[in-house]
């Protein structure tokens, strides 16, 4: 048995339209999975319980929340603006994953992986908003895995960054020359990861494989975050 295939297995994506969706669909698929699809806003509280019990057996749940992220001074920081990050990354994946616990516990099997931010990682300037929303999914990512490893479910993260995508380096932002500078400048490996090299690390962490790592987050960023 290839301990890196994907045949057979479900797998729920949310968001599958933006930030990683394409990529991860893509490369999901390609492996044999059975990729379902979900494009839904999740941050209505019932939504992802919904979701669930719509699509029934899930083996693998990629939990890919993202939204632009605001650039905002702390001083200035509203309440509207830290409520809505809460609300559509932190709060929606709480919802996932608990909606999604239960069955894969009594299966003794699931996968969970949460597609999160290196920016959790390293402050950046005005990015409290968005970093603090983050750092709460890593958080708990660690917590629930570490709680859920005794059942066989398998819950880690990716915390990336200088990951080529359309929800935070769109074209115009890579054509950029000021662009380019930084991201030789502050990424040591000179240029962004490509969608496909880390939608192919959440695959590796979907499989069998990976079945030795609970409670992870995983920095993805081209050696950015100081290791």
């Amino acid at each position: 048995m290839n301990p890196f295939a994907l045949d057979e297995k479900r797998v729920l994506l949310t968001q599958a339209n933006d930030f990683m969706g394409p990529a991860l669909r893509q490369v999901f698929s390609e492996l044999g999975a059975e990729v379902i699809s979900d494009n839904d806003a999740l941050d209505h509280p019932a939504r992802p319980d919904e979701l669930i019990k719509e699509v029934g057996r899930v083996d693998v749940l990629l939990a890919n929340l993202g939204i632009p992220a605001p650039s905002t001074p702390a001083a200035d920081v509203t309440e509207d603006e830290w409520r809505s990050a809460f609300a559509h990354m932190v709060d929606p994946l709480q919802r996932l994953v608990k909606a999604v616990l239960p069955q894969m516990s009594a299966r003794g099997s699931g996968k969970i992986i949460l597609i999160g931010s290196a920016s959790a990682l390293r402050g950046i300037r005005r990015a409290s908003t968005y970093s603090a929303a983050r750092g709460a999914q890593l958080a708990y990512i660690q917590s629930v895995g570490v709680e859920l490893a005794a059942k066989n479910v398998q819950v880690n993260a990716i915390a990336q960054n200088y990951v080529d995508n359309p929800t935070y380096f769109p074209a115009q932002v890579q054509a950029n020359p000021v662009f380019q500078e930084k991201l030789k400048r502050e990424v040591p490996l000179g240029r962004l990861v490509s969608s496909r090299e880390d939608a192919l690390f959440a695959a590796y962490l979907a499989s069998s494989a990976a079945d030795c790592f609970v409670g992870q987050v995983f920095p993805v960023c081209g050696g950015w975050v100081p290791r």
